[in-house]
């Protein structure tokens, strides 16, 4: 199935909630194809009520319906807490596409969106969420909570992250890494989306932040964010082009046919020690081409969730 062809061609700024919402409608009525049989468009905001429970919390008109007793569950009830984090340097705008909507959007647009369909699965399943947005400075935190209120607060500032330029802004990830890390004390689901791409930093340090995350026990998904097509296979239909860097603003003029095939081994092999070094510490690596796998980011929080909880 193709979630994004059976959405209407609208903007994402301003209707985030919205699209998200059927982002996650469209692929639970898919959910039947896979083994997660139990997951459903009915998530569970009751839990069945034991005998010897307190009764102060029954919901009494759910018994009128069903003639079963119910609680409700409240926000301290929460079954998992889970924290988004957000690059929101300049190469992440990469590529300009103007306004975004469904059909057309950039690295930001699509880490937004997979952000916003997450939460919008984290709203149904009790889960409280928190969100860190960073580039070269920590640009936003707000802690893992689970109220209406708090997700308006969260959805709010992922859509400013659609409408507002970065150009120029560099990257410090492992530093603002760190500090997330001495932020969040409770046992988490962290979801980091980065494209990697970092100027002069070295790996050790980046992989020691992302080890930082998983102290105390943390379970660390590592989304991998990249447009595939021009960052991995550089493919520019042979055509000579000017590539800018967009955080240090340096140019070069090339013929990309002429560089292709070193580019992608040498691209290869950094992808390849980023996988291993994520298998080497324990963090789940998902690779999210932003061209197709916006519905691999759902499913990898499922998959992840039974193993967590």
């Amino acid at each position: 199935m193709n979630l994004q062809k059976e959405l209407n061609n609208i903007k994402l700024a301003g209707n985030l909630e919205l699209i998200a919402n059927q982002v996650v409608e469209g692929f639970i009525s898919g959910m039947h194809k896979s083994p997660f049989h139990g997951f459903s468009s009915e998530f569970a905001e009751h839990k069945i009520y034991n005998p010897g429970e307190s009764t102060r919390h029954i919901d009494w008109k759910l018994f009128a319906k069903t003639d079963r007793l119910y609680t409700r569950r409240y926000e301290e009830e929460t079954n998992l807490r889970c924290h988004l984090i957000i690059d929101n340097s300049s190469s992440m705008h990469y590529p300009e596409v103007g306004e975004q909507s469904v059909h057309r959007y950039n690295k930001i647009g699509f880490s937004v969106l997979a952000a916003a369909a997450l939460m919008n699965i984290f709203k149904r399943q009790r889960d409280a969420v928190g969100l860190s947005v960073f580039s070269d400075d920590y640009e936003f935190y707000a802690p893992e909570k689970g109220s209406e209120r708090h997700f308006s607060l969260v959805t709010n500032t992922l859509e400013s992250l659609l409408e507002t330029g970065s150009r120029g802004k560099g990257t410090d990830t492992y530093t603002y890494l760190h500090q997330i890390a001495e932020k969040i004390h409770r046992r988490s689901m962290i979801f980091l989306f980065t494209d990697m791409f970092q100027p002069d930093i070295e790996q050790d340090a980046l992989f020691s932040a992302l080890q930082h995350l998983k102290y105390n026990k943390h379970e660390v998904i590592l989304f991998h964010v990249m447009d595939k097509a021009h960052e991995f296979l550089f493919d520019f239909d042979g055509k000579p082009g000017r590539f800018t860097d967009v955080e240090t603003g340096q140019s070069i003029d090339i013929f990309s046919e002429n560089y292709q095939q070193v580019y992608q081994e040498e691209i290869a092999k950094f992808f390849k020690a980023i996988q291993l070094r994520c298998a080497q510490y324990r963090i789940k690596y998902v690779e999210a081409d932003i061209s197709r796998d916006l519905e691999n980011i759902l499913l990898t929080y499922l998959v992840e969730r039974q193993r967590f909880v």
